[in-house]
């Protein structure tokens, strides 16, 4: 079988980038190992879509067909330091609507995936996985698991951090472990939340308190793998006590709404998104510390990047060619270069035990609080990216 283009992975940065070529001239296979399916009750994976990701879920048609009851703008944000630091976060100081929309990630996808239904230009290999990958001089030829064979111009990699598509093509990936996990959990409080976010910077790692609609929170921690281990070990009465705990019991007793999940963190990114005639988005081109929540921010922003240059080719431009992607290289150079080492900066820094580390970081942290100038800058960068 015969396409222009093929994408490896369904979730969100890969069915986002489908959707997105849907008024394009290219013929699009799309392989994913598990049709989506919604999870019971509240999803535990849970995003923090910026304006910038928003306006491009607009641009599909997607973010208004999803149910407003199940998504929570974030008003203000709440960040405090190990040592009395802290900066506060205000949407409407910055001339923004809202610092993020809180939401579910099955939620988007499986939207997302409905609108793949109603594309003409899309099939859809799924429950599929690739086995192999053959290069030509004028195209790529993947045979899949089950024995069929997919050719294509251009292959793109949305196949998260452990990416078949960035082996298969030789990519080479700086990768780091920080020796730590992340638990996620919903939590259903006694008090509003009054569409404010939390963050503590910790000696045990960091916390992210995350509003969801009515009485709900989402939890990140990061932290230690024999602090996770201690803490998923945990029954879970002692387990809703420790986090409550953590925020000073300011929204009250918390409650279990789903169970509690982890997974490890690390430090990923790439030497180039391209090689041959394949090429990288979202986790499968740069993994990112939570701490910021800029993950599928930064993916979407490649998806909105790429779908715009493909869209744009003229008939005869061959879409596989280097010279022709490289202009997409160009464009995501700077803003995951920035954002990811940023954010693995601030993760280390807190992660360092040395006291006058704290005393800088606070200090830091003071100084910034002071200065309503740069919060504002950095809230509309973290919001909407480069100026």
């Amino acid at each position: 079988m015969r396409f222009d283009l093929i994408i490896v992975g369904g979730g969100l940065a890969g069915t986002a980038l489908a959707v997105a070529l849907r008024r394009s001239r290219l013929n699009i296979a799309l392989i994913q190992r598990a049709v989506p399916t919604k999870a019971p009750g509240w999803d535990a994976r849970i995003y923090a879509y910026n304006p910038a990701s928003v306006a491009f879920l607009q641009e599909l048609g997607v973010w208004e067909r999803l149910d407003p009851g199940r998504l929570a703008p974030v008003e203000r944000m709440e960040v405090h330091g190990d040592g009395g630091g802290r900066i506060d976060f205000s949407a409407t100081e910055a001339g923004l609507e809202a610092l993020a929309w809180i939401g579910e990630s099955d939620h988007l996808l499986l939207e997302l995936w409905q609108s793949l239904t109603r594309q003409h230009n899309v099939t859809v290999f799924a429950p599929a996985a690739p086995a192999a990958c053959t290069h030509h001089d004028d195209g790529v030829e993947i045979l899949l698991e089950d024995g069929r064979k997919l050719a294509a111009t251009l292959v793109v990699g949305a196949d998260g951090r452990d990416s078949w598509v960035r082996h298969a093509f030789g990519i080479e990936a700086k990768s780091r472990d920080y020796g730590q996990q992340a638990i996620v959990a919903n939590f259903r409080v006694e008090r509003p939340h009054q569409q404010c976010a939390w963050q503590w910077f910790r000696n045990d790692g960091i916390v992210a308190w995350l509003p969801l609609p009515g009485e709900r929170i989402s939890l990140v921690w990061s932290t230690r793998e024999d602090t996770a281990a201690r803490l998923m070990a945990l029954p879970d009465a002692a387990f809703c006590h420790e986090v409550a705990g953590v925020g000073g019991e300011l929204l009250g007793r918390l409650t279990l709404e789903t169970p509690r999940a982890d997974f490890s963190l690390r430090f990923m990114r790439v030497a180039s998104v391209l090689a041959g005639r394949g090429v990288l988005v979202g986790d499968a081109a740069h993994a990112i510390h939570p701490l910021t929540g800029h993950g599928i921010n930064l993916g979407f922003q490649d998806v909105r990047t790429l779908a715009a240059l493909l869209a744009e080719a003229p008939a005869w431009q061959d879409i596989g060619e280097r010279m022709f992607l490289r202009r997409y290289e160009r464009a995501r150079a700077e803003e995951p270069f920035m954002l990811q080492y940023a954010t693995d900066g601030l993760a280390r820094l807190f992660a360092c035990r040395n006291p006058l580390a704290g005393v800088l970081r606070n200090a830091g942290m003071a100084l910034a609080a002071q200065t309503p100038g740069l919060t504002r800058c950095l809230t509309r960068y973290a919001a909407s990216g480069p100026f």
